[in-house]
């Protein structure tokens, strides 16, 4: 049983692995071709303005985390649905979800601290 289970496993993790590859393929997501040049000529980056640079980090780093927070909450899941009613699997998976969410909470809260916090710096540095 525990075999079958990796290999479902296995074949799921390779399924969503490819479809990330393919679904913006079939969505003709690449249709606008930008180049990295391009991005780092943007008149923020170009000028030098910090909090255009850092906001951007930390949009890019919270997406991570808030990213890897729901991976967690589907792999509870997965767990509680595999669980075959066996109380010490659901148990732990009701402890992955809980965690994935307390994550997301977490996550949300500092990238509001962070944004308050660089909206307000902007301001006391311009003077307005």
């Amino acid at each position: 049983m525990k075999k079958n289970l990796k290999k479902l496993l296995a074949s799921m993790l390779i399924v969503v692995a490819m479809s990330m590859f393919a679904l913006p393929v079939l969505v003709n997501a690449q249709a606008q071709d930008i180049s990295l040049e391009e991005i780092a000529n943007t008149a923020d980056i170009q000028q030098g303005d910090l909090n255009a640079i850092i906001g951007g980090i930390l949009r890019v780093a919270m997406g991570f985390l808030g990213v890897i927070a729901v991976l967690i909450i589907l792999y509870g899941g997965f767990i509680w649905m595999t669980a075959g009613g066996e109380q010490d699997k659901v148990d732990k998976a009701k402890k992955m979800i809980y965690a994935g969410i307390i994550g997301l909470v977490i996550i949300f809260a500092a990238y509001a601290i962070a944004m308050f916090v660089m909206s307000n710096l902007k301001s006391i540095v311009s003077g307005t």
